[in-house]
């Protein structure tokens, strides 16, 4: 039994579980507050410029039955916020990290030429001086 439940911590603390837990948390707290500015702040004025209260009221009938297509369209909505909410983040995380690499890989090109190396491209540069020397002559 000590074996499992230390087996577990490891897993329960492990990083990347503590991330998803806590972006799971901010996820359904975000849901919250997008459901309730769509509920009543969006559908309130898409109700009233349509003649309606809301859009939760929107519904017709088929063979007596009712088909509330207010409640859906709300639903839609909350996606459309959220999934725009997680683009622009993504987004932002994205420029911020490409940025980061874009500037290691700078500082990494500022390696030294080995000596070699450098020797061999300024006897190029001389013997292409003594070529352009011997053209005028």
């Amino acid at each position: 039994m000590k074996n499992f439940m230390q087996e577990f911590k490891e897993f329960a603390f492990r990083g990347n579980v503590l991330d998803l837990a806590i972006g799971v948390v901010i996820g359904s707290a975000f849901t919250a507050i997008v459901t309730s500015l769509v509920d009543n702040i969006i559908s309130p004025i898409v109700g009233a410029l349509t003649g309606g209260s809301d859009l939760s009221n929107l519904s017709f009938t088929i063979i007596g039955v009712e088909l509330t297509y207010g409640a859906f369209i709300s639903s839609v909505i909350d996606f459309l916020i959220i999934a725009l909410v997680i683009f622009l983040f993504v987004k932002v995380i994205n420029n911020a990290q490409n940025k980061f690499t874009k500037q290691m890989d700078e500082e990494e090109i500022e390696v030294e030429v080995p000596p070699a190396e450098q020797y061999l491209k300024e006897i190029r540069d001389l013997l292409a001086k003594d070529e352009s020397k011997d053209d005028i002559i």
